[in-house]
């Protein structure tokens, strides 16, 4: 039986107002405060809101409290359920548009150098290292990258330690944590935040990096081994968002880089 054709699919309906096509493209890069997303697109913050909460009840788009400043939020795109529902899209309209019929898609190759990529948090012990090995491992040495903190703790925190050995086979045990200040003379292509708290106190970089935005709680405030639950959850989003950036960013050939 063909599929009915009388109602767009839900992210048709959704994605087709101009002002939530715009909030989607502002969140597609960087997590985003209400405030922001009003400067961006141009429009008052009582229509913004009115359809970010439509995005929200689609659970396209999700809001954490910020960190920083407890009174205001930041709003995160679920790229992974925009996929999904992009797929049951196509799928509506015609099997040839199914989900593997055109191949899947590769990071954009052929760049002259590796782009330089900073992760930040605060203390450098779970968010931006768990960042920095993902990186690092999944783009195989296509990326130079590096992580640090504003008030870097003593040491990688235990559970990011085991959860990245466990979880993907990668080992820190051997680092430590890092202080921006170490950073501050370096070039980068990107800086990208993990903590609202770093976001507000991160230093210019020289050459003007593009500068990235991912509100992410931070799992290790107990400073021990007990929140592992919470590290492999943090984890398990970060390789979702890294598995993101990796399709945009400009990556060296691989062959080059082992050569």
């Amino acid at each position: 039986m063909a599929p009915s054709r009388a109602t767009p699919p839900p992210f048709v309906r959704l994605a087709a107002h101009h002002l939530r096509w715009q909030l989607l493209g502002e969140l597609a890069t960087s997590d985003r405060r209400v405030r922001e997303l009003v400067a961006s697109v141009g429009q008052p913050q009582n229509l913004v809101s009115y359809h970010l909460r439509l995005l929200r009840e689609a659970e396209l788009v999700t809001r954490t409290r910020s960190s920083f400043d407890a009174r205001d939020s930041y709003y995160h795109l679920d790229l992974d359920r925009c996929a999904a529902m992009l797929a049951a899209a196509g799928s509506a309209l015609h099997p040839v548009l199914q989900p593997g019929s055109a191949g899947s898609a590769e990071a954009p190759t052929g760049r002259s150098r590796r782009p330089r990529v900073l992760f930040a948090c605060t203390g450098n012990s779970a968010r931006s290292p768990i960042a920095e090995a993902l990186m690092r491992d999944r783009a195989e040495g296509g990326v130079e990258v590096t992580s640090a903190g504003s008030h870097p703790r003593e040491r990688i925190h235990p559970s990011a330690v085991r959860v990245l050995a466990e979880d993907y086979g990668i080992d820190i045990a051997g680092q430590r944590p890092r202080h921006l200040d170490t950073t501050t003379n370096r070039r980068f292509d990107y800086v990208i935040t993990l903590c609202d708290k770093v976001r507000e106190v991160c230093p210019e970089f020289p050459g003007h990096p593009r500068h990235i935005h991912w509100s992410i709680p931070d799992p290790a405030t107990d400073g021990g081994g007990s929140a592992e639950a919470d590290v492999r959850r943090t984890a398990q989003d970060i390789d979702a968002r890294v598995g993101h950036l990796l399709h945009v960013l400009p990556i060296t050939d691989r062959q080059e880089v082992h050569a």
